[in-house]
């Protein structure tokens, strides 16, 4: 049985705030801290898969014998099926469980590597990578998912700080172990190497992971599921066309696009008018935290995909770097986030999340701008300093931005929450990648013409495969393209103030559970039962829906919170 009420400097907050800290918020629980490892070894398997096999694309045209345009495919493929399976997410952790869908993600990105490591052709590799892609697809989100749901939000900022390093360490061991891979075994190992991690992603995943039913019985939105998964896929397509093409103006680009856009806006309408339970419940973005922490995750996304695209190919051709080079000259970005997760996700719940995200904000231009100065080559001490201040500044933005996604939320409402949320940051990634990409092609070819370069099309890469010093015009185009990446991040400002000043608990503080119910009469007492019985366990829902909790102006007219002991 809880004890009384009791509010102490321990156990409350200041009054009028709706939060409420305690020691056992101070340290995770060691349920979740397995949860959180198991979870992390598959994660790595796809994170890093991604990058390695970015470098081998090259060796991969060279050994099937095919042109850039359908090697391309082996990327273009993966990214089609990781969108398309990217809405099932939240309905398949609500009907069979976040356990069964984490193993059925990983054996399906074990066949795809398996197969991909056995392929004869280009088109035999690319529709294996689609396999791989689909597994991909549901493993991302479900990281997020499973985690959000066994930690809540009091736990979720420390939290972040552990699933986040796969995205700190691939950027830079990635092109670094396919380099190796590929110049020292064979093209076929950056696919077969996920086989011993994926083996013991599965098997921790049976022995460790919790194994609850999934509580929702809510029919599939086929008809959403049938607008949604296409329309993003070829959404996504038409961006990256774009960015092949280096253009809009184009067919090829704005067919996919205009085919896209129009199934995302058919199911937009069907979603809010569905009387069923749609594949995504667009209802959420009512709650403003939520909305503003979206907003931020495909604005942001714009920035950080975009300049993460960029920042590779400037190393490589405006200063003459080789792949693995300017893996490493990546490393202080990644320096930059793990000092910011290691030093502010254990404080994140003491702090103003808003003052975070803004803070965050601004760090993360001031570490983009010397990129802006590429045609006035700027020093590598420069340049490396600037990419640890934007590592810094990312990772202090991204702690509250991803924990406000759950602000307010039920426990049930978890799912399709990171379902929308991974959906807007993949379209604002491809989306700030095409951008860029369309920038950096129009700046060359008018920046040539002007230098008097003529003949065949110019590129950033036919500058390069030239030989010779690299032009300061093509130092410029860089220059003048690193703009945009820094426009995205202001623009992205606004949205900040959306996310409430203090980010409350379901359990600590106003509005909806979003890690637990409250203990009813045949519940148990939560404090008592403890997280390491069922992390997992999905919440029935309720017959009266909760208010949300939607900022911490609403949260000030509760009364204090409590903990039970």
């Amino acid at each position: 049985m809880s004890s009384p009420p009791s509010e102490t400097p321990a156990a409350s907050a200041p009054a009028g705030t709706g939060i409420a800290t305690s020691a056992k918020d101070e340290k995770l629980d060691p349920a979740v801290i397995r949860l959180a490892l198991v979870i992390l070894v598959g994660a790595v398997a796809v994170q890093l898969d991604a990058t390695i096999t970015s470098v081998a694309i090259e060796t991969l045209g060279r050994t099937f014998d095919v042109g850039v345009s359908t090697i391309q495919w082996v990327t273009t493929a993966y990214l089609l099926a990781l969108a398309m399976v990217i809405p099932l997410t939240g309905w398949s952790v609500e009907r069979f469980g976040g356990k069964r869908m984490w193993i059925v993600s990983l054996v399906l990105f074990l066949a795809g590597s398996v197969l991909c490591g056995l392929a004869w052709s280009a088109e035999s590799l690319i529709a294996f990578r689609v396999v791989q892609g689909l597994g991909g697809g549901l493993l991302l989100p479900l990281m997020q998912t499973l985690l959000a749901q066994a930690a809540g939000p009091a736990q979720l900022p420390k939290l972040i700080a552990a699933i986040s390093v796969p995205s700190i360490l691939t950027p830079v061991l990635g092109p670094i172990l396919g380099g190796v891979i590929v110049d020292s075994v064979s093209w076929r190992w950056i696919f077969l190497i996920n086989i011993p991690v994926c083996l013991i992603a599965i098997f921790l995943a049976i022995r460790v992971l919790p194994d609850p039913r999934g509580s929702e019985r809510h029919p599939l939105d086929i008809l959403g599921l049938a607008l949604l998964s296409p329309g993003l896929a070829i959404a996504v397509y038409g961006f990256s066309e774009a960015g092949s093409e280096g253009s809009f103006d184009n067919a090829r680009v704005l067919v996919p696009l205009l085919i896209g856009l129009a199934l995302l806006a058919a199911f937009t309408v069907h979603a809010l008018r569905a009387r069923i339970e749609p594949i995504i419940d667009l209802r959420l973005l009512r709650n403003p935290a939520f909305l503003g922490s979206t907003g931020l995750m495909f604005l942001f996304g714009m920035s950080l995909f975009g300049a993460m695209f960029l920042t590779p190919i400037y190393e490589q051709v405006a200063r003459g770097r080789s792949a693995t080079e300017a893996g490493l000259l990546l490393a202080p970005q990644g320096l930059g986030m793990g000092i910011g997760l290691i030093v502010f996700a254990p404080r994140a719940n003491r702090l103003s999340a808003r003052g975070m995200v803004i803070a965050g904000l601004v760090l993360t231009v001031l570490g983009s701008v010397a990129y802006t100065q590429a045609g006035h080559t700027p020093s590598e001490w420069l340049l490396g300093s600037s990419l640890a201040v934007r590592g810094l500044g990312m990772a202090i933005t991204m702690i509250p931005t991803m924990t406000a996604t759950y602000h307010g939320l039920r426990h049930d409402q978890i799912p399709r929450a990171t379902t929308t949320s991974r959906i807007l940051q993949q379209i604002g990634g491809s989306l700030g990648t095409a951008v860029l990409a369309v920038v950096l092609a129009t700046e060359i070819r008018e920046r040539a013409g002007s230098a008097g370069s003529a003949g065949a099309p110019v590129t950033a890469e036919s500058v390069a495969a030239a030989g010779g010093p690299v032009p300061n015009w093509l130092a410029e185009a860089f220059g003048t393209t690193f703009w945009w990446p820094v426009i995205f991040t202001l623009i992205s400002i606004p949205a900040a103030f959306l996310i409430p000043r203090r980010l409350a608990s379901a359990e600590q503080g106003p509005g909806a559970s979003a890690a637990s119910p409250a203990p009813g009469p045949s519940d148990p007492d939560p404090a008592r039962a403890g997280l390491a019985a069922d992390p997992l366990a999905p919440t029935p829902r309720p017959t009266a829906e909760p208010t949300l909790a939607a900022d911490d102006r609403e949260a000030r007219r509760d009364p204090p919170a409590v903990v039970l002991d």
